[in-house]
């Protein structure tokens, strides 16, 4: 629909993801793999790919260099999703994903990708004021690149105003973004080992991650924050309310990609002009839509609308 919220991603760390499977993982031994799997991948790359998936559009931002920044454009091409190329330094960095045939594991390496310097960064935010647009929806996702400040997000959000901002981030980035709030920021996301990482003790229960999220809500880290309780379901808190919706029972594949599928939905339900109970079910929906496919596949459409009725929105 022409008057949905325009929708922008942001990806500073791509990566082009490799999966492919061995019979056994044995440390000193050559490991015959079958035949690589590749996509393009990194967190706002990701969410943008899914909305594509789930029938919306959005502008990618991605910063691209070097032969595998080459490929990696290429295969985005190949996805459909409308993307600019930032230049970024040195060269863009892989990612594999292994799996092990006998026990169903998953091993994951994470190359660090090309360190960024000023000149890199003040180029970033040239362009988000260019992009970004006022009502519209912008996605800061995935790892920052090495050698950005600690309130590079800060630095991000501020090149966005009138911009609705949606942050998920992890570690050292996470941490900044709690203890030194960012103004203006719209949505905080996190799964539940991060929240409890910040907390210092277990969330055992709904209500546990919902004091912690609205917390967050209250202090002003986030207009809204929402905490990603795994297989037991999602959790959304603002100042005055808070939400849960369960996550359908499907059998997992591969939790790759869960996240980003659920932020893809949730935003795209935004865009559209839904409230935040219709945005976190089919987030939830989408994200269990995702650990049902293998390696980087995200949610397939069919499948969420499949398991959208089974994600009942509840208050906590």
């Amino acid at each position: 629909m022409t008057d949905n919220a325009p929708i922008l991603t942001l990806t500073l760390n791509p990566a082009l993801d490799m999966a492919t499977e061995v019979p056994e993982m044995i440390a000193g031994q050559k490991l015959r793999c079958t035949q690589p799997l590749l996509d393009p991948g990194g967190g706002g790359l990701n969410v943008s790919r899914a909305i594509r998936a789930l029938g919306g559009d959005s502008l990618a931002l991605v910063a691209l260099s070097g032969l595998t920044g080459d490929r990696l454009a290429g295969l985005i091409r190949q996805t459909g999703v409308t993307f600019l190329s930032i230049l970024g330094p040195g060269e863009t960095r892989m990612s594999l994903s292994v799996a092990e045939q006998g026990s169903g594991k998953q091993y994951r390496f994470m190359l660090p990708g090309p360190e960024w310097a000023e000149a890199d960064r003040d180029g970033v935010f040239t362009l988000l004021r260019a992009t970004s647009r006022p009502g519209g929806i912008s996605v800061i996702s995935g790892s920052q690149p090495p050698g950005v400040p600690a309130d590079f997000n800060a630095q991000l959000v501020e090149s966005m105003p009138g911009s609705r901002v949606l942050l998920d981030t992890s570690g050292a980035p996470l941490r900044v973004a709690v203890t030194r709030p960012i103004p203006d920021l719209d949505i905080l996301r996190m799964d539940g080992e991060e929240a409890e990482s910040l907390t210092g003790h277990a969330l055992d229960s709904r209500s546990d991650t919902a004091d912690f999220a609205q917390s967050l809500a209250r202090r002003g880290v986030a207009r809204k924050v929402i905490v990603a309780r795994g297989a037991d379901g999602n959790v959304l808190a603002t100042a005055e309310r808070r939400i849960f919706v369960p996550a359908p029972k499907v059998k997992v594949r591969s939790t790759v990609g869960a996240g980003d599928s659920f932020v893809a939905a949730f935003v795209l339900a935004m865009a559209r002009g839904q409230g935040d109970g219709e945005a976190l079910a089919l987030g939830g929906a989408a994200a269990a839509a995702a650990v049902m496919t293998d390696a980087t596949k995200l949610c397939r459409p069919q499948d969420v609308m499949r398991l959208l009725p089974d994600c009942v929105v509840a208050e906590i």
